[in-house]
């Protein structure tokens, strides 16, 4: 089946299908998680642990500290700059191909201070962290925490391209 073919067929653009095809990574969680549990070696463990953490350089620290800061409920213009013009956001509820789609979703989110987070790669083109955040959906106000491994695939600018966010171990499709 080709990539136009998929595109018609869930109803996404074809802009958006080129995004996937060229910057949609799909990182294997057992590969990435496997053993860093105190628990159990061999169960794939989206918990982040701060003190694993892979350094990064300041370029790409900022990258992740302005996607954390649009975690925490701060969305301001400079934290969305990280993202290029043409990018997908990519988790469980939601799926926006441009980067003002994008910026709605951050300014809808809501305000939430408690995050940790872990890198576990950064290769030229990607950085990959567990993050661990807590929030109050709107509809029931019961806090929630949730584990998620990140996924920011980077173009030769630096510029995110593509975030994909995978929750509590699952990966997941928007296809219909």
């Amino acid at each position: 089946m080709t990539t136009q073919y998929m595109a018609r067929k869930s109803g996404k653009e074809t802009r958006a299908a080129r995004l996937e095809e060229e910057f949609e990574k799909r990182p294997d969680p057992t590969a990435l998680t496997v053993g860093t549990s105190q628990n159990n070696s061999s169960v794939v463990d989206y918990e982040p642990h701060p003190e694993n953490s892979i350094k990064l350089d300041a370029e790409r620290e900022k990258v992740v500290q302005s996607i954390c800061n649009l975690y925490s409920g701060s969305a301001c213009k400079e934290d969305m700059m990280v993202y290029a013009e043409e990018a997908i956001y990519d988790d469980p509820w939601s799926y926006c191909d441009t980067r003002y789609k994008i910026a709605r979703e951050w300014y809808d989110y809501e305000v939430n201070q408690d995050y940790q987070i872990e890198v576990v790669s950064s290769e030229s083109d990607e950085i990959i962290f567990k993050l661990q955040q807590e929030y109050t959906p709107r509809p029931i106000p019961v806090p929630k925490k949730v584990n998620s491994l990140v996924t920011l695939t980077l173009d030769h600018d630096g510029k995110v391209r593509y975030h994909k966010d995978m929750w509590n171990e699952k990966d997941y499709s928007h296809e219909v």
